[in-house]
């Protein structure tokens, strides 16, 4: 999965991440427009469902019409592999986590604290 989102793939896809099921484009384009405030054409959420079904993102349902997409993915899988792309290409990964870690709340390193112990 290729894990760069442009802003209107990011639109999409938050779309998909907050839906309860599957969206049509129609159903994307509406929500899009809602939180955006502005029109958009069906043919340009089509185009952006179709790069983000080629990088790994969406699956379409094509047995019906008209076509529905789900997220491959949940949003917290997609963030963990930025984190990961982030450290792989860090020159220096002891320094990159040290600045995560002293930038994060106490309650967040509580939870790291359980996670690396294995209790969550």
């Amino acid at each position: 999965m290729s894990t760069a989102l442009g802003d209107l793939e990011r639109s999409v896809m938050d779309t998909l991440w907050d839906a309860d099921g599957s969206l049509t484009a129609y159903d994307i384009k509406d929500a899009i427009e809602t939180t955006r405030g502005r029109d958009m054409a069906a043919t340009t959420v089509l185009t952006v469902l179709s790069r983000l079904e080629k990088k790994g993102f969406v699956e379409p349902d094509k047995s019906v019409r008209p076509h529905r997409y789900v997220a491959l993915h949940s949003r917290a899988e997609h963030q963990a592999e930025l984190m990961h792309e982030v450290l792989t290409g860090s020159g220096d990964r002891t320094a990159v986590l040290a600045r995560f870690v002293g930038g994060v709340s106490a309650e967040d390193q509580a939870v790291l604290r359980k996670l690396l112990a294995g209790a969550v």
